[in-house]
């Protein structure tokens, strides 16, 4: 069935990204950890804040926390950022050079055209919709935007769904497909000399 070929070729690439993003996890918490490492350094300066803060020892010792938290927080931003990065260039660079995903590949699907302009628009839209709005919204969770970040986070819901539902359409092609002017199509094996089959996905 394609659009079950489609789906599980989306899950495996989501797979890929889920793999990163587990890995950016464990170095961020490992980065986040050494930060007790910096504590001599940034306790030095907070005694020195303390000794010219004219006995506010309250402020003096929020400045240190504040200091260990600011830290962490951009650790945190940091994976976010490589995260994005990291998706959009695996969407650009399979579907540039080799005009299909991981997922595709193994799937015998195939995104055409795949000229690097088409495919740079098709991954953006396709990280916006799976990783971006959801790392933005993340980052203004851990900012202490707790309303903005629920409002982001709707938002990307919107914009998954949006991207996802028109591939069950009788185009089958998705938003990313949409805009950037593309087509999923199906690698049927042919005879030698025979014209391949091509099947929209």
């Amino acid at each position: 069935m394609p659009k079950l070929r489609r789906a599980v070729a989306w899950f495996i690439d989501f797979a890929l990204v889920l793999t990163l993003a587990t890995g950016l996890a464990v170095l961020t918490f490992h980065r986040i950890s050494a930060l007790v490492t910096d504590v001599p350094e940034l306790a030095a300066r907070g005694g020195l804040d303390l000794l010219t803060s004219r006995g506010d020892v309250i402020d003096a010792s929020q400045g240190l926390g504040l200091s260990l938290w600011d830290k962490a927080v951009l650790d945190v931003e940091e994976a976010f950022g490589v995260l994005i990065v990291a998706a959009f260039l695996y969407q650009w660079g399979c579907l540039a050079f080799a005009g299909r995903t991981v997922g595709k590949g193994l799937l015998g699907l195939k995104v055409t055209p795949s000229a690097p302009r088409r495919a740079a628009v098709r991954a953006a839209v396709t990280t916006a919709a799976d990783i971006a709005i959801y790392a933005v919204a993340c980052v203004l969770l851990v900012e202490g935007y707790f309303v903005l970040s629920v409002l982001v986070w709707t938002l990307a819901v919107v914009v998954f769904f949006l991207n996802a539902l028109p591939v069950f359409s009788p185009t089958r092609r998705s938003l990313a497909d949409r805009v950037a002017g593309t087509a999923v199509t199906g690698l049927g094996i042919s005879t030698p000399g025979a014209t391949p089959p091509v099947r929209t996905f």
